[in-house]
């Protein structure tokens, strides 16, 4: 017996440091994703994620704290629901793929704080990742208002980050961030600070324990506040927080108000190899369905634009039926007219194009810019957009005119009441039947889906900035090529590529043939291109063939080959056509070797380089494939 007691008492002091398994464990249908959830010793509530039984989602804290009420410590578990199975199915006008069939096991956690307050958070777990949010159930006609959003993300210290950073508010050209266009910074260890000084703005890519994380949100409406990841010292965990004071509609609200009950958007975290990021839909699947309207309107395609490459002067009459013509010539369905149309040309020679345009089966954009007195811009049409009887306004002679569509610049940030301003202006966009694309504005997070009529939103550092600065054009190779797995995974991005010829005064140092897979690389529902008539016209009779074909909402797409920042290889599908691009974000030659198993046709061509220039070839299915790029090149595949 006395050999006896002292070994018990080992065993159960050995017990305490064994760490008790969680009593709520969720999962998903096919059980590759996993999270346990519970109470921490201060009572507040706490998740992690494995992928295929490995850790790579620490304890992380959740809750919210309201002005008159805490979520966040001290809570009592009321119940836990057993998973229940959703479902939807819901088709895209524009995107990666056209029909999309959603599923999830979801998990509700009923929670009561020290007043008796409510407070549910809804698990959903697809088989490409998690998503989650919270729920005021209680009813009240009051005003609650959030204070801080308790949402984190514990990522071990060895797990890396590709991350862009978030702007300063009210600073950069005419005060006119944050919009969402920074540089990526990539592999950088977790707890990096931005040396902005804000934080990092969605999508973030993580690596953790050999596995791929992506995270966003989606369902952001009216009484919400768009939110962005800062690393918190204290928990040691990237967190999600709110807009910099200066990110509001003038007179607006800031954090996040509203009655009860209450949704907050959702939280996303796609998990798994590249393959399942870049081809996951869980920033439409958890968006809004579409709102009731009139679709038949909406075609995307692609769109000459004069601006980008000639700048200010080219928007005249003159320019614009140049315009209009090559993208007649190139069977692309629009031309957009940029800032300062209704000075530069007038409403009324505006309209003589737009007449003009359709005789050529083109519809013509024009631009406006969003903002009132948050910025010192001085571009116009200004402050037209502000409020619905202006809008109303507006719209209404913009179909007189038979304008199909408006480019909408420089927004003012993440504010609850911008994004209700977001919002409004789309809804009335849709009654107008009038197409958007969002400019210098925040990342749409879904908003495509709910609203058809928004096409594209840059938020993102595109062809414009590489036209401007010498230093954004060396970065375009390794940016190009971390897009696909970030920014332009979940919504479409107005990145307005493709210089085949020249930029003024910038030396491109991307290759011909890289520009020309980057149309169908980047997702947008309409496809703004740089190239002007002029460069068009030196180009080989095939490559301008190929260019007066290229869809842009896509019946399927794959991820054949690549790595952030590097380089990628993507597949997308329009019928029974196969288009297979790759670009090289480095300065290396690469020779690959893809699988073509996958193709519906049996020949196809491929248009690559070599040093004299674009070369066209054919290229028959088979098993295997080899594709050579040259250093910052690519090369397009039509099978």
């Amino acid at each position: 017996m006395k050999k006896i007691f002292p070994l018990l008492l080992l065993l159960l002091s050995l017990t305490s440091f064994v760490k008790k398994k969680s009593d709520n464990v969720f999962v998903n249908a096919n059980k590759t994703i996993k999270i346990e959830f519970e109470l921490s010793s201060n009572k507040t509530p706490v998740y992690r994620v494995y992928h295929k039984d490995k850790l790579v989602i620490n304890t992380s804290e959740l809750g919210i704290i309201r002005e008159d009420a805490n979520f966040y410590t001290d809570l009592k578990i009321i119940k836990v629901t057993e998973a229940k199975s959703i479902k939807s199915t819901y088709s895209m006008l524009q995107g990666k793929r056209k029909n999309i069939n959603y599923s999830a096991n979801q998990y509700i956690v009923h929670l009561q704080n020290s007043k008796a307050n409510l407070i549910d958070i809804i698990f959903q777990l697809s088989n490409d990742g998690v998503a989650l949010r919270y729920y005021f159930p209680e009813t009240s006609r009051e005003i609650k208002k959030i204070t801080e959003e308790k949402t984190s993300y514990n990522f071990d210290a060895a797990a890396k980050a590709w991350l862009q950073p978030m702007s300063k508010a009210k600073t950069g050209w005419s005060e006119v961030n944050p919009s969402y266009e920074e540089h990526y910074e990539m592999g950088l260890p977790v707890n990096t600070k931005s040396a902005i000084g804000e934080g990092w703005v969605y999508p973030a890519l993580f690596n953790s324990n050999d596995t791929w994380l992506l995270i966003s949100e989606s369902g952001l409406h009216e009484k919400y506040c768009g939110s962005h990841l800062i690393y918190n010292d204290t928990s040691n965990a990237m967190q999600l927080t709110f807009p910099q004071k200066e990110e509001v509609f003038p007179g607006g609200a800031l954090n996040p108000e509203s009655q009860l009950p209450w949704f907050t958007p959702w939280r996303i975290i796609a998990i798994g190899s590249l393959k399942t990021i870049t081809e996951s839909t869980l920033g439409t699947d958890l968006a809004e369905p579409a709102i009731i309207m009139d679709t038949s309107f909406i075609k995307s395609g692609l769109a000459s634009w004069s601006w980008v490459l000639l700048k200010d002067d080219s928007v005249n009459y003159e320019t614009t039926l140049k315009f209009i013509d090559y993208a007649s010539k190139m069977k692309w369905l629009y031309c957009l007219i940029d800032a300062d149309w209704n000075k530069r040309i007038g409403e009324e020679k505006t309209k003589e194009l737009a007449t003009y345009a359709k005789s050529k089966n083109i519809k013509l954009l024009v631009w406006y810019n969003s903002s009132g007195s948050w910025n010192s811009t001085v571009y116009e049409p200004k402050s037209k957009l502000l409020n619905h009887d202006d809008r109303v306004k507006e719209f209404t002679k913009l179909n007189k005119m038979g304008i199909a569509g408006i480019k909408v610049d420089f927004f003012g940030g993440d504010g609850q009441s911008m994004i209700a301003y977001y919002h409004a202006l789309l809804k009335d966009a849709a009654d107008h039947k009038l197409l958007i694309n969002l400019h210098g504005a925040t990342l749409p997070r879904g908003w495509q889906r709910t609203y058809p009529n928004l096409l594209t939103t840059e938020a993102i550092k595109g062809e414009e900035f590489i036209t401007f600065i010498q230093a954004d054009a060396n970065l375009q190779p390794s940016h190009c090529t971390i897009i696909p797995f970030t920014r332009n995974v979940f919504d479409p991005m107005d990145f307005t590529p493709m210089v085949l010829d020249s930029i003024p005064n910038i030396k491109r140092i991307t290759t011909p043939a890289f520009e020309l897979a980057l149309p169908v690389l980047f997702l947008s529902g309409i496809q703004h291109i740089a190239e002007t008539p002029d460069g068009m016209a030196k180009m080989p009779l095939f490559v301008v063939n190929y260019l007066k074909d290229i869809p842009t909402n896509w019946d399927d797409s794959k991820f054949i080959e690549g790595y952030p920042g590097k380089y990628i290889i993507m597949a997308r599908k329009k019928g029974t056509i196969w288009h297979i691009v790759g670009v090289n974000g480095e300065n290396t030659a690469k020779e690959i070797e893809i699988d073509l198993s996958f193709v519906t046709n049996k020949t196809g061509n491929i248009i690559d380089e070599n040093e004299s220039g674009f070369r066209n070839n054919i290229v028959s299915k088979g098993s295997k494939f080899t594709v050579k790029m040259k250093p910052y090149g690519g090369f397009v595949i039509k099978i």
